[in-house]
């Protein structure tokens, strides 16, 4: 299993939110591109990249950090916040990005999101955002009465290439990652699934290893903190 360091961007700076929320912020570093190079440095497989301004904003507002850190690091990076058209879909894969992620609008417009796939194959990734089993769009902002079972069985047939699920309430809190939905989600989707929010320690991502469909956990607080160290994480769980 993948573990993916996550460089979200807000300001131009990296920083970490508790529960998505933008009055919630920690700041981690003043140069981002510089935390991604540690990052691959140090062997990340890739890097989950975010655009919080964007996703707040509804378009992308940090596309040139993004391509700084696309083509100024040697590892794969998958990269959303704000992809609310086509036109900034293909923007940001031009920009060096491995992979979109498409949140708001391929929860609110499914003809979007089968377009997206079919343009873009390979490259699209949905993020299924919930809270309560719900899904959350507009910068986690608003709940929808879409489960998160249901986007992420429309992301399959939709024929996206992987599924990013959040647990909203445990994002950034270190508490450890809601498996039972991670499960719900990975075996509803059918495709390979990306697991993020709580992850506070090993055993942690150990727990996710061992979940069908997960083929990686995003994280973000923990790795900074220094609660996980990703080398030691990396080879622990290069044969899960």
């Amino acid at each position: 299993m993948m573990v993916i360091p996550a460089v979200d961007l807000r300001g131009g700076r990296c920083v970490r939110l508790r529960q998505g929320r933008p009055e919630a912020e920690t700041v981690f570093s003043d140069d981002p591109l510089a935390v991604a190079r540690a990052w691959a440095q140090q062997g990340a497989p890739r890097l989950h990249v975010v655009d919080l301004d964007g996703a707040f904003a509804g378009t992308p507002k940090q596309l040139g950090l993004i391509e700084e850190i696309a083509r100024g690091i040697p590892v794969p990076v998958e990269a959303g916040g704000g992809l609310r058209s086509l036109e900034a879909v293909e923007t940001l894969l031009a920009s060096g990005a491995r992979w979109a992620m498409l949140g708001t609008r391929a929860a609110l417009d499914p003809s979007f999101l089968e377009e997206a796939c079919r343009r873009f194959a390979g490259r699209i990734i949905v993020a299924v955002d919930a809270s309560d089993g719900r899904v959350a769009v507009d910068g986690w902002t608003q709940r929808l009465d879409i489960p998160a079972v249901d986007l992420a069985r429309r992301a399959a047939q939709a024929g996206a290439a992987e599924i990013l699920y959040t647990d909203i309430a445990r994002d950034g809190t270190e508490t450890g990652p809601n498996l039972s939905s991670t499960a719900a989600v990975a075996a509803a989707a059918g495709l390979p699934l990306l697991a993020s929010g709580g992850v506070g320690s090993l055993e942690d991502l150990r727990r996710l290893a061992g979940i069908p469909g997960v083929i990686g956990a995003v994280v973000g607080r923990a790795l900074y903190t220094g609660a996980v160290d990703l080398k030691q994480a990396l080879v622990e769980l290069a044969g899960c």
